[in-house]
């Protein structure tokens, strides 16, 4: 296994928040924290990579993307796979699963043990592939309490963005991501300054974005080491905080739309779920 690969923290927590509220958080729709919020994680990793050389690299893309259909700006598909198909699709990488572990470990977000990196790389890796993105997150079933990671096997004249975190992060094949979901995110072109353009997407060879990724599931301890706790929602509408798991986004700009909407989302009364956990 090759050396400790080079990574970078990204700072993403001085939060541009629409008034009339003052903070970003994150209320859940399982009952484990369905009277719960937490902050967004304020860090992204950039991790990059060394593993797999160029015909790997197209290799590992090609097989995905035939599995997958992109045809139009802000399409995003995903295709299951196994370690071993990747190994069939890249018969150079030894042990792949192992690599990105190893990669994710940096990142400290699941404490310093490579096994359990290795474990949750092992439960599950899609393809992911694009046609730049617009400004979504993630948050539905168990993904609030969940961080990414993608690795870029083919990204071109790209940037990915969190237009709230003022997060602008070009990409390369080998680049390997790990962030929040929750907070809004696209796949921009740097020309674009930070905002997702159709037209931008429509033709070239490099209309598609092709990655690896994953879930790094975390426990409530693991969170609250990462200064993101799961407390009560009470503690985060006395702060005036937006819940996240409501808030919709203008896909070219991340402007949060329906702010008057949004006005009692963190309340006890709004519970997103029916049966809250005893």
């Amino acid at each position: 296994m090759r050396p400790c690969p080079d990574h970078r923290v990204i700072a993403a927590d001085v939060h541009a928040v629409p008034p009339p509220f003052r903070a970003f958080a994150v209320r859940s729709d399982e009952p484990v924290h369905a009277l719960d919020a937490r902050a967004p994680y304020g860090r992204v990793h950039l991790v990059r990579t060394g593993f797999l050389d160029p015909g790997a690299l197209a290799g590992l893309a090609d097989a995905g993307l035939a599995r997958m259909q992109v045809a139009s700006f802000s399409d995003i598909d995903y295709a299951t796979t196994t370690p071993q198909a990747l190994a069939a699709a890249a018969p150079r990488v030894d042990d792949l699963v192992g690599q990105i572990a190893a990669a994710l470990r940096p990142t400290g977000v699941l404490g310093d043990d490579l096994a359990a990196y290795r474990a949750s790389v092992a439960t599950r890796i899609d393809y992911l592939a694009a046609c730049g993105a617009g400004f979504h997150n993630d948050v539905s079933r168990h993904w609030s309490r969940c961080l990414f990671w993608v690795l870029a096997l083919r990204a071109a004249d790209v940037e990915f963005v969190m237009p709230h975190a003022g997060v602008r992060q070009a990409l390369a094949p080998g680049d390997l991501l790990v962030f929040d979901p929750t907070m809004a995110h696209g796949l921009c072109r740097p020309r674009d300054q930070g905002q997702a353009v159709a037209a931008s997407f429509e033709a070239g060879a490099d209309r598609h974005q092709v990655f690896l990724t994953g879930e790094l599931l975390l426990t409530d301890a693991q969170w609250a080491a990462l200064g993101a706790p799961w407390l009560p929602v009470e503690a985060h509408e006395r702060r005036a905080a937006l819940d996240l798991l409501v808030a919709e986004f203008d896909d070219r700009s991340g402007a949060i739309k329906r702010l008057r909407a949004l006005r009692d989302c963190m309340k006890r009364s709004t519970c997103h779920v029916d049966e809250p956990a005893p």
